[in-house]
């Protein structure tokens, strides 16, 4: 792909102002793309009094639609108390020898033209690396970085291959795919997309050049928007900006994977074979909304095997690498990324960046590659801020799935046991009605941008009025009727399960479609502190049954037709202590996490309508249900190397 001339040229940057001892700014260079649109870019540079350096230096390039001048929440280390600034950060980094650019993605802020979410990253960051590599300031050598949408805007300009491009850290996202991970997951819609489109249309241009456009969005009650679903053509809190809406829409109604889920800022499947042949870090937690696409990632890129490449997986939220806890659970002083897997992440970055850009000899390549937060091991005692004491340890392994596991097959049976004896000859299924009127409300997992409806954690499975559509009758998830739980015995002993998990169900239903969900709970047993024990959510999944042929051929389910149908819940690392339990729950529902299936077989997104279905799960020898886990035995794990510094 060529860049335009424009887009390439050489052109004298506005007067640098000064921002740190020996650093000065660049501000608002407008960088024109290939169709003319130009997009704001901040580029701080090295000085001595006053006057940028004339060394050519490797570029560290982020671009973000956070706003290039705000503080990213996640740029917080151990011990500070609010997140350094974009210049703080720049600044670190040049006086390391590097150029670092941050630029406002098209729409966004300082930037010009529309925004559409995503689809327009691949293009407009191929044209920006590009035209930094030619610019005089520079020694051709680029480096990305940048969590959540800044990592998506990687992925998307490397699948592209633009010159110059040397190293990337991929924080917290990067599209695999975003049809199975981050837009929808198991074809049902995960509605964060809807919270981020509220949150963020208020930054939009339209909002901030009209106030009486902000005011109404301001005065807009998401929350209970979210009992109005599905959303249309203004009849929304988004409607006040249609630029918003439209995307939104698009994305909740698009449910067939076709070409549309294989445009360039979304789709990296096709592109691993042709990757650029540069470094990758990939950063992610067990909580984060990404963790298949890490993985996916990982897999992928992988195949080239003399890349270089690692992966660090920590049990935090999306982008609070150094935070100690995930919603009411802690894990303690060592779950933070900075003082355990590097000195700090400023410092993991740099060694990173220092050794690609700048081929200094700094030993990166012989850390492990795969670098994992196993979760479990800790008192179970209620800490000083109430949460419970989950624990957990750095491990490291040569790759991933760990050559270490090995698969743990445990079949449901109709006495609501979980274990790996066959299921009896005569078990009989189970038979529940699923009401999309009252769905199963979300309750924490690996979730992100949901604020102010929802949020991600690990939090007890639980009714409590502070989660939406919970009350506060404190009743377990499990004491539904449309909830089927399953669970082992008391372990006998510890069991670590590490790596991924897919969830094989034998079911049916009386209409045209419906969905089946599968969520995996640590189960504490009743302690003093918790009397009636701590059911932990570790991962969860959704599958949409109309698509049980195909994502790409959705077909009416046919009534008593016997369906196989599998959930693939995110990846996790967990350790099951002696006399805890391992649960499976399954149901049909979990909100706001994902839409709701109104079970009438309705267009995606447009259903207005709804019925209540007959959903059945089947438990026997001809039609086994069952939960595929990968674990480590407790030698090997003793043996796998514990991380410090």
């Amino acid at each position: 792909m060529n860049a335009t001339a424009e887009t390439m040229g050489v052109f004298e940057l506005p007067a640098p102002e000064p921002v740190a001892e020996g650093v000065v700014v660049h501000r608002d260079v407008m960088v024109a793309m290939r169709d003319g649109v130009r997009l704001a870019t901040d580029i701080y540079r090295p000085a001595q009094n006053g006057e940028p350096v004339g060394e050519a230096l490797p570029v560290l390039l982020e671009r973000t639609a956070y706003g290039k001048a705000e503080r990213s929440r996640s740029e917080i280390e151990v011990g500070m108390e609010r997140p350094m600034t974009r210049a703080e950060v720049a600044t670190h980094f040049v006086r390391h020898g590097y150029v670092v650019a941050y630029q406002d993605c098209r729409g966004r802020n300082g930037s010009e033209g529309e925004f559409v979410k995503y689809l327009a990253e691949g293009p407009d960051g191929y044209d920006t690396v590009a035209w930094l590599a030619g610019q005089p300031w520079t020694n051709g050598r680029i480096g990305t970085m940048g969590l959540s949408y800044a990592a998506h805007t990687q992925m998307a300009l490397a699948c592209l291959n633009p010159p110059g491009l040397a190293a990337m850290v991929l924080d917290s996202g990067g599209f695999s795919n975003a049809y199975t991970c981050g837009i929808r997951q198991g074809g049902a819609f995960e509605l964060k997309q809807a919270t981020w489109a509220y949150n963020h249309a208020s930054e939009s241009g339209a909002a901030k050049d009209n106030p009486d456009l902000l005011r109404a969005l301001e005065a807009e009650d998401v929350r209970k928007w979210f009992t109005a679903m599905p959303w249309s053509e203004g009849r929304s809190p988004v409607r006040w900006v249609p630029e918003y809406e439209n995307y939104l829409l698009e994305q909740w109604r698009h449910g067939t994977f076709d070409d549309y889920w294989k445009q360039p800022g979304i789709y990296a499947l096709d592109s691993y074979d042709t990757f650029p042949k540069v470094a990758v870090a990939l950063v992610s937690s067990w909580y984060d909304a990404y963790v298949r696409t890490t993985f996916e990632n990982y897999e992928g890129l992988a195949r080239d095997a003399k890349r270089h490449l690692q992966v660090v997986m920590g049990p935090n939220l999306h982008g609070n690498r150094n935070a100690t806890f995930a919603g009411d659970v802690e894990f303690g002083p060592a779950a933070a990324l900075g003082g355990n897997v590097a000195a700090s992440w400023l410092e993991f970055r740099r060694r990173w960046f220092d050794r690609w850009l700048k081929d200094t000899d700094n030993t990166v390549e012989a850390d492990p590659r795969v670098r994992l937060f196993l979760m479990g091991g800790g008192t179970g005692r209620r800490t000083g801020d109430g949460r419970i004491d989950h624990g957990g340890r750095w491990i490291a392994a040569p790759d991933w799935p760990l050559p270490a596991s090995a698969v743990c097959t445990l079949n449901l049976h109709h006495d609501g046991s979980l274990s790996d004896a066959l299921p009896e000859a005569d078990a009989a299924p189970f038979v529940y009605d699923f009401d999309p009127r009252k769905p199963v409300p979300t309750i924490g997992g690996a979730l992100t941008s949901g604020q102010p409806v929802f949020e991600g954690g690990g939090f007890d499975q639980r009714e409590n009025s502070r989660f939406f559509g919970c009350d506060d009758t404190n009743l377990p998830l499990s004491a539904r009727l449309d909830v089927l739980s399953f669970e082992t015995e008391p372990l006998a002993e510890d069991m670590a399960v590490v790596g991924p998990l897919t969830v094989e169900l034998f079911v049916s239903t009386d209409g045209p479609d419906t969905d089946f969900t599968a969520k995996l709970v640590d189960v504490y047993p009743p302690s003093e502190e918790f009397p009636t024990g701590f059911a932990m959510i570790l991962t969860d999944g959704i599958f949409r049954c109309r698509y049980r042929n195909g994502f790409d051929r959705p077909e009416p389910c046919v009534p008593g037709e016997t369906m196989k149908i599998t959930i693939e819940p995110f990846a996790t690392a967990n350790l099951f202590r002696k006399g805890h339990r391992l649960r499976l729950d399954i149901s049909s529902s979990n909100f706001p996490k994902y839409d709701v299936n109104p079970n009438t077989g309705a267009p995606e997104g447009r259903g207005r309508t709804s019925r209540v279905a007959r959903n059945t799960v089947f438990c026997d020898p001809t039609r086994p249900s069952r939960i595929h886990l990968q674990v480590v035995a407790a030698n090997k794990l003793e043996a796998m190397k514990e991380l410090g510094r």
